[in-house]
């Protein structure tokens, strides 16, 4: 962080100018979206929220939080005064009251914890911050919303579950992906039995990173072959987790959707995983490829598997296989298979076939079906959620955690999904070192799991 400071520093004076962020940080803030706002169906109560840590994803969430009538953005820490100045001028472009900006310090953010006029936070930060910042944040009495994912090694997975349970406080992981469409509609087909009883499922995060990896310090997205103190944005941090762990660092956006199909932590759960892992080369070919055999970051020995396969078993007997594949060309998928003893649906191909419905051994095109399970929350708010993000699904997390804050309620998504779902980064990795060696996953409800009920996600609410 100190080195993140000087680099701040050194580049303060050229980036003061609002013009050097990328457009797709203000997409949320179009006049279209804003006035599509206007007439929707607010709950009573407002809400004051503090957010720590505005790079893109931060901003994304203030853009989507100062269109709500309900919430009030009361405070901001950022250690990059760069992103308090465009927060100050999104926040008064849309005629919102000033915030307090914070951010003189790697631990400013503790300030921002003991304000009276902060009733919930969000923290968007790089991953070795989320734990700290949760924990302190429950600690703090605050309804805590936190980014993906949340933990990176097991004992960070048990203090968010112990703090969780000592302080009383609320954590909701914003695990977005939960919120597509198609998954909802998905989602909605097996609470239906569209499936039948199910018996294994396919996910993952299959998505080309090496131009977030690596950029030219000037911009977000490549343009060079830089990381750490020479880059930007997610490259100054996230790519250094390819250089030194060999695990699946990102399990989240595939595993969530999965978990609430298959009602783990609630009349299900994740006992054990097995972890292999490729070579990895396609760092270092990206690397060649864009800035020579003779770049310096060339002669680096990347640890992490360029495709990393985890298989998990279920205490219902379901299995479910998680990819990881960041560091090869190749098109964006999550790779999603859902499938049970009548049936079932493949994302890539959009195709799904139904025992006595489909013509046999014949796939049917996913789309008609889709539209035919459209989830409620879709039907009523799909109009407000356009321009929000990621195919509008950070409007939808964004608003199950408004309205799960504003009640004092247990979010939908909590602390104990956070802990099971983050614990793969960790136990795969235990499991790729040991030659692919089972590892049992904790039981992070203490053997609640048997009487919590599913979350009713079937809802037109949040």
């Amino acid at each position: 962080m100190k080195s993140r400071r000087k680099f701040i520093r050194q580049t303060a004076g050229a980036a003061a100018a609002l013009g050097l962020f990328p457009s797709t940080t203000l997409a949320a803030g179009h006049p279209e979206q804003a006035a599509a706002f206007k007439g929707f169906p607010y709950t009573e109560g407002m809400l004051r929220v503090g957010l720590i840590g505005v790079g893109l994803r931060g901003t994304n969430h203030l853009n989507n939080l100062i269109l709500r009538d309900d919430v009030q953005v009361t405070s901001i820490c950022d250690t990059d005064p760069t992103r308090l100045s465009l927060a100050e001028h999104l926040l008064a472009k849309a005629g919102k009251p000033k915030a307090v900006m914070l951010g003189e310090s790697d631990y400013d953010y503790r300030n921002l914890l003991e304000r009276d006029d902060v009733d919930a936070v969000i923290i968007s930060t790089p991953w070795n911050w989320h734990t700290p910042m949760a924990v302190d944040s429950m600690k703090a009495g605050k309804y805590t919303g936190l980014e993906v994912s949340a933990a990176t090694t097991l004992e960070e997975c048990w203090d968010l579950v112990n703090t969780h349970e000592a302080s009383g406080s609320h954590l909701m992981l914003l695990e977005n992906v939960n919120y597509r469409r198609d998954i909802l509609a998905v989602l909605n087909m097996v609470r239906e039995g569209v499936f039948g009883e199910l018996v294994h499922f396919r996910c993952g995060y299959q998505h080309d990173l090496r131009e977030v990896k690596f950029n030219n310090g000037k911009q977000p997205y490549g343009g060079g072959v830089e990381f750490g103190e020479k880059a930007i944005s997610e490259a100054r941090w996230r790519t250094q987790y390819s250089l030194s762990r060999n695990a699946d660092v990102y399990p989240t956006h595939g595993l969530g959707p999965i978990a609430a199909m298959a009602d783990i932590n609630r009349g299900n759960r994740m006992v054990s995983l097995t972890s292999s892992a490729t070579k990895a080369i396609g760092l270092h070919n990206h690397i060649v490829s864009k800035g020579g055999a003779d770049h310096p970051n060339a002669s680096l020995k990347f640890k992490q598997g360029d495709v990393i396969t985890t298989t998990v078993t279920t205490a219902r007997g379901e299995t479910i296989i998680i990819t990881h594949d960041c560091n090869l060309p190749r098109p964006y998928s999550l790779g999603f298979r859902v499938q049970g003893v009548n049936g079932l649906w493949e994302v890539d191909g959009n195709r799904i076939y139904v025992e006595g419905q489909s013509d046999p051994h014949r796939w049917d095109v996913a789309s008609e079906w889709l539209e035919r399970y459209d989830h409620p929350l879709w039907k009523k708010y799909g109009e407000y959620a356009t321009g929000a993000g990621h195919g509008g699904m950070d409007f939808f997390v964004l608003h199950a955690f408004v309205e799960s804050a504003k009640q004092g309620v247990a979010p939908p998504i909590d602390a104990y999904d956070a802990a099971a779902w983050s614990v793969i980064t960790p136990l795969s990795e235990r499991s790729i070192a040991a030659g692919g060696e089972p590892q049992f996953i904790p039981d992070f409800t203490r053997g609640q799991w048997q009487y919590r009920q599913p979350y009713a996600w079937i809802k037109d609410s949040y």
